[in-house]
């Protein structure tokens, strides 16, 4: 057999070697350093025979980070090692500990534990220990592959593995690793040994997780670990889930009273507070105004529908699953909560016929929709079950579809300045031509519709890449992704192109003609749902909202009694004004109400006294970026001019 080199070269190995193997061939000194390779792409450990003819790239200590899924996914085997011989020391047998599953996953691994006692949060640094102990002996990771007979015997106490093992195919061999004493089932694959692994991990916590995730089987214990290449890449990584914790939306929004949960109402589905729901009036009075401004017509359409427009649409085959189970009535009748707007849209547009002088028709509405999330992936107001979405469907000629879409693009990036996203991209979503379940099988349409995207976006001079097997089953689409203040990417915006729901309603206008012809449909949502932006946003700005969308935009503070009567005629002025004030006539001291107003995170503070008083000013004190700005002295109508333009222009 012969593998390729990255050079091109050819490399005649024996039948069944490894890349180990291939390395050797080449020098020792490659042996000693190699880590892991790549076969015709795909990361591979040293011990696996390679397939023949195989494009390999090995990979050695220079880069260990290019082999990071396999030092975690070994880590994960460290740990389970470790895990064992910390009981030991309980006077526990090998026996009494069984293993589920242990995958490596982003940043690290977990592995799922059935334990004569619990694992306790404490114990956590002697098992991490007791890993960098089976580091340093330096195991070597051995691979070898056994009948199914032989799997079951290695683990004659373990109900977890028997079961994984009786489910692998007939005829397939059964793969094992092992490094010192310690084997475990596992397909692969690892690091050639516990020497070569890096120190810089972190076993990071515990919980309960069900057996193969279901609820009916019991629940095991899985420990979590994280890994990296270095240890000023473990300091980044622990330093960001810090930042996480400060800036999250759950418990940001209950320190601000935005949102909560009820048990009685159920999961997925967040009361808005007031202090939420203003934040949320703020971002839906924005984009409806500006829809409005370009030329949008906004509806109101209701949140059920019959099945039947869910099966004409396709929604059906393809979102079924998604959905929350048909409402049957008594005459029959079959009900569903809408997954997508869309279909009532184009109810709208076919509600009377229309000339080719009358297109575009661009239909908006913030649109309730529910989705049938699992509960396990609810979380906040991130993912919820129900959720009102900025959406929009523009019906248009095909000589405007390049048109349209530059200005939905231009609309995007307008909301994005007002919002203060400044790091943001591009990604064109293409279907996947060899996946003929996923998307509707048309390919001219296809071909068509997505060399119009490319080239509107071409026109506009913008960097965009392209990912085949994203787009949505009726059209490609144009997904913008914002960088959070995490560092992750978020799909926010989305524009997409449809030829099949206009043809599947039967769509027509009247053509210059008198022909009947078809119209294209653009499905676009500008600042995705309410739900999800207010949660992007209270982490984005970590609850120190600007002026506009801040739902306590002053607090007026009295230095003593006396001047309460004059804070709050300045409250009344400001509310009289259209901006959200409110007085802090506490018996706390000024600076304690400062405090409180500070953690409270109100961006404007006006402090009253004597002098305040005497001339009709005031103190301010205001959050910026850098901090906290103080002016004294400041003429109350002044001050008020100046915040109402701040707020009208929404800064």
């Amino acid at each position: 057999m012969h593998v390729i080199l990255p050079d091109g070269k050819q490399l005649e190995l024996q039948q069944g070697a490894t890349a180990l193997d291939a390395a050797k061939a080449i020098g020792p000194r490659l042996a000693q350093d190699a880590l892991a390779a790549t076969a015709n792409g795909e990361l591979v450990d040293l011990m696996t025979p390679l397939p023949d003819g195989a494009n390999i790239t090995l990979i050695t200590k220079k880069n260990p980070a290019d082999a990071a899924p396999l030092f975690r996914h070994s880590l994960g085997h460290v740990m389970s090692m470790a895990v064992g011989e910390f009981y030991k020391t309980k006077g526990y047998g090998p026996d009494a500990i069984k293993r589920g599953v242990g995958p490596y996953i982003e940043n690290g691994w977990y592995q799922d534990f059935d334990l004569p006692e619990p694992l306790r949060e404490e114990d956590l640094p002697e098992i991490e220990k007791i890993m960098r102990d089976i580091i340093g002996r330096g195991l070597d990771f051995s691979r070898r592959e056994v009948s199914k007979a032989d799997a079951l015997a290695q683990f004659p106490h373990d109900p977890y593995k028997a079961e994984l093992i009786e489910g692998i195919p007939g005829g397939e061999a059964v793969t094992l690793y092992g490094q010192g004493d310690y084997v475990d089932l596992c397909a692969g694959p690892h690091f050639p040994s516990t020497g070569k692994l890096p120190q810089s991990f972190k076993l990071m916590s515990t919980s309960g997780a069900y057996w193969r995730g279901n609820e009916k089987n019991p629940i095991l214990q899985r420990v979590y670990g994280v890994a990296f290449a270095t240890q000023k890449e473990l300091d980044e990584y622990l330093h960001l889930l810090e930042e996480a914790k400060r800036r999250d939306h759950r418990r940001i929004g209950r320190e601000m009273e935005l949102f909560f949960n009820s048990e009685v109402v159920g999961p997925g589905l967040p009361l808005w507070l007031p202090g939420g729901a203003t934040i949320r009036r703020e971002l839906e009075r924005y984009i409806v105004d500006k829809e409005i401004a370009d030329g949008y017509q906004h509806v109101y359409t209701p949140v059920l529908a019959k099945s039947e427009l869910y099966k004409i649409s396709g929604h059906w085959d393809h979102y079924q699953e998604d959905m929350f189970p048909v409402m049957k009535l008594d005459d029959q009748e079959e009900l569903v909560l809408r997954p997508m707007n869309c279909p009532h849209h184009i109810q709208v547009y076919a509600y009377k016929p229309h000339s080719y002088r009358e297109l575009p028709i661009k239909i908006a509405e913030m649109g309730m929709m529910h989705r049938y999330e699992q509960s396990g992936q609810l979380t906040g107001l991130s993912r919820v079950r129900a959720m009102t979405l900025n959406d929009a469907h523009i019906f248009c000629r095909p000589d405007q579809i390049q048109r349209e879409f530059k200005a939905v693009v231009k609309l995007i990036q307008d909301a994005y300045e007002v919002l203060g996203f400044k790091n943001y991209s591009y990604r064109l979503s293409l279907r996947d031509p060899g996946d003929a379940e996923k998307y509707f099988q048309d390919d001219e349409m296809w071909n068509h519709a997505e060399a119009e995207l490319r080239q509107a976006l071409k026109d506009m001079n913008l960097e965009f890449y392209e990912s085949p097997g994203d787009a949505a089953f009726y059209g490609p689409k144009l997904d913008v992704q914002v960088r959070s203040a995490l560092g992750k990417d978020e799909t926010i915006s989305t524009v997409q192109l449809d030829f099949l729901l206009p043809q599947k309603f039967d769509l027509e206008y009247v053509a210059e003609d008198g022909s009947r012809q078809r119209p294209v449909m653009i499905h676009r949502g500008v600042i995705s749902t309410a739900e999800r932006m207010t949660a992007f946003l209270i982490e984005q700005y970590a609850g120190n909202f600007p002026l506009w969308l801040a739902p306590r935009q002053v607090m007026i503070i009295p230095i003593a009694d006396r001047h309460n009567d004059y804070a709050w005629e300045l409250r009344d002025e400001l509310h009289r004004a259209g901006l959200r004030a409110e007085v802090d006539d506490s018996s706390n001291r000024m600076q304690a109400k400062v405090r409180t107003a500070e953690i409270s995170r109100i961006p404007v503070m006006l402090i009253v006294g004597d002098k305040e008083q005497e001339a009709r000013e005031v103190a301010t004190r205001e959050r910026t970026p850098e901090g906290h700005k103080e002016r004294k002295g400041v003429k109350f109508d002044d001050l008020k001019a100046e915040l109402l333009e701040r707020y009208r222009s929404r800064r």
